[in-house]
């Protein structure tokens, strides 16, 4: 189906319709955040774990400037190995589509897509969230205030912890968007499972959070719930290693007067390089944990497997 610009794949649109569970997975991923070939790997495999649990997947991208959930598997592969791919949040997706390029989708991009396609349960890795020093150069992601105004469940690990967890905590409050853990009330910081903050909240089953989306879809409540859920404690980065790479990144950062956009992409390559690539391995398990528990959350919600 094709409709306003937004293509949505057959499976995904007959899941939608009939009630059955879908799973949105964003593409950044595998366009941008894991090099060749494990990026497609990564990707696929996602899908096949989504399918196996009874879930349809509909992973999100713009295929020659046409925005698409439900990528086919040729799709995947293309924008997983083509170079020219760019990087698109919301605010890029319509100037995108209207010069026919392809991008990968943020956070912010999938989760607006998704929820135009009426798909209600997203798993990413990490989300964006408040950059450190934002009280100068008010750098923020997208996603949050993107996500203020969707009524999805989204699951990630948290929010890298190259970034500031503290503001970020507290612009997730200011924006109404409630913090769930899932079996903990330790904050994770994604490649670490505790980045030292906690939050008020945590389920024990993905019935529980069908049910707390429920009764805020009843309140009216139009913001996401965001479910942290930790990569497993014996799967995380040294968090030893972790403090002392990320210390040395971000003075690395400093002195080399890194700022703005490519202060992210730098602190992660650091933090790759640095760990003897350790940091990838993480990230991989973290999105395949996501991906899992989102599959079952979205079979919570449509009514299944509880």
């Amino acid at each position: 189906m094709t409709s306003r610009g937004l293509a949505v794949s057959p499976a995904v649109q007959s899941a939608v319709e009939d009630g059955r569970p879908v799973l949105a997975l964003e593409s950044t991923i595998f366009t941008h955040g894991l090099p060749r070939p494990r990026n497609v790997e990564v990707a696929l495999d996602a899908e096949e774990r989504v399918r196996s649990l009874g879930v349809t997947p509909a992973t999100i991208g713009i295929v020659d400037g046409r925005p698409t959930v439900g990528l086919t598997e040729a799709e995947i592969e293309r924008l997983s190995n083509a170079d020219g791919v760019v990087k698109a949040s919301l605010r890029d997706v319509a100037v995108i589509a209207s010069k026919g390029l392809s991008a990968g989708t943020t956070v912010a991009a999938t989760g607006y897509l998704a929820h135009r396609a009426g798909v209600r349960v997203f798993s990413t890795g990490g989300l964006g969230g408040v950059h450190r020093d934002a009280q100068q150069t008010f750098d923020e992601s997208a996603d949050l205030g993107t996500l203020a105004s969707l009524p999805l469940i989204v699951v990630s690990a948290g929010v890298k912890s190259i970034l500031d967890i503290p503001l970020t905590l507290e612009r997730l409050e200011t924006l109404n968007l409630a913090v769930i853990g899932y079996r903990t009330t330790d904050y994770p910081g994604f490649y670490i499972a505790d980045s030292g903050h906690d939050i008020d909240y945590s389920v024990d089953s993905p019935a529980d959070i069908a049910g707390i989306a429920s009764v805020r879809d009843e309140l009216g409540i139009c913001s996401t719930i965001l479910v942290a859920n930790p990569v497993p404690a014996d799967r995380q980065l040294d968090p030893a290693l972790h403090d002392d790479v990320l210390t040395r990144a971000l003075a690395a950062a400093a002195a080399a007067g890194i700022a703005g956009h490519d202060t992210t992409p730098f602190l992660l390559d650091f933090m790759q390089r640095e760990t003897g690539g350790r940091s990838l391995d993480v990230n991989v398990e973290v999105y395949r944990g996501n991906v899992e528990l989102g599959a079952r959350i979205a079979l919570a919600v449509a009514g299944g497997d509880r």
